[in-house]
């Protein structure tokens, strides 16, 4: 007697998909893990085992995104002006959400879902600093942390209705609040390494 093969449970990137295809469709507070599960063709444990909460979804979108921003990372740049290193790490961040836009705009509009991302989101600002080479610990890197944060999102606004190719709209959006925030925030004042 032949053995059918066992079905290959779906993994954590398919399923993530799955819960992103759904907040495209409809309010992202209104998917169910039930739905989630279906679209992904997994059992509900198996999404249990990945995803625990809702939440957890929004923190592996988040690191997923932090991945491609960090894998555009080039030691080479470091010479560049130190605005100049973080306007391309954030244009990078906005450039790999684009796929994700609409699920985004659906995300973005349950307040609860921002509170419960409030520290990932943190801490992928602490690597966007970082990447530029601009330090992110202690008091002032604190400071910078949540500085960047409010450029994030206030340009994340723009970004939403930004239909250009370059995100030519959300890269002024940037580049005028970061110069805002050098003089303001002394944001981008005490580089870690490679001041221009």
């Amino acid at each position: 007697m032949s053995t059918q093969p066992a079905r290959r449970a779906p993994g954590a990137d398919r399923i993530l998909d799955a819960a992103l295809a759904l907040a495209a469709e409809m309010p992202w507070r209104e998917v169910t893990m039930e739905m989630v599960a279906s679209r992904a063709g997994a059992t509900l444990d198996r999404v249990y085992d990945l995803y625990p909460s809702r939440a957890a979804f929004l923190r592996a979108l988040i690191r997923r995104v932090d991945r491609e921003v960090l894998k555009g990372h080039n030691p080479a740049d470091s010479g560049e002006p130190v605005r100049e290193r973080l306007l391309d790490v954030m244009l990078r961040r906005f450039d790999a959400l684009r796929k994700y836009r609409e699920a985004v705009r659906s995300i973005i509009r349950d307040p609860a879902a921002l509170l419960c991302v409030a520290p990932a989101l943190g801490d992928a600002m602490a690597w966007s600093l970082e990447a530029a080479g601009i330090g992110a610990s202690g008091p002032a890197g604190m400071l910078r942390v949540k500085g960047l944060a409010a450029i994030f999102a206030s340009s994340l606004q723009v970004w939403l209705r930004d239909e250009t190719e370059d995100l030519s709209s959300t890269a002024a959006s940037l580049d005028r609040n970061l110069k805002r925030a050098e003089s303001v925030l002394r944001l981008v004042s005490r580089p870690r390494r490679g001041s221009a």
